[in-house]
């Protein structure tokens, strides 16, 4: 036991008793601390995905996945999964979501060789 304390119960319990106002004290004051501070910050922003520039007045966000179709561009043999700023999309792009994006890679459709979409898509 520690040798701060005093032996015997009575005054344990009044030290118990006074820890316990104490504590309740503490954690009002806590409570009106966080309070002036929330009233004092403004709200913290939401968290919602990058969006990407559109390129131009006018001009469609450019997506984040997209899947080129067979035969759309040069050098694109078979259907392929992009991401949506590579170069080596072609021209005929179908924007999709990120999970279809790795259902896809997963099912067996090929990555791009250029972009990788598959090391950004947590899929080595």
């Amino acid at each position: 036991m520690d040798d701060d304390l005093p032996p015997d119960l009575g005054r344990l319990r009044t030290l118990e008793t006074w820890a316990d106002l104490y504590l309740t004290r503490i954690r009002a004051r806590i409570a009106a601390v966080e309070r002036q501070q929330a009233q004092q910050q403004p709200p913290a922003p939401t968290v919602a995905p990058p969006v990407r520039p559109a390129a131009g007045p006018g001009r469609a966000r450019t997506p984040d996945w997209c899947l080129a179709e067979a035969g759309t561009g040069v050098g694109i043999s078979a259907a392929e999964v992009h991401r949506g700023d590579c170069w080596a999309q072609g021209r005929t792009l179908r924007p999709v979501s990120a999970e279809r994006a790795r259902a896809e890679l997963a099912g067996g459709m090929r990555a791009c060789a250029v972009c990788r979409p598959d090391r950004v898509l947590n899929r080595q």
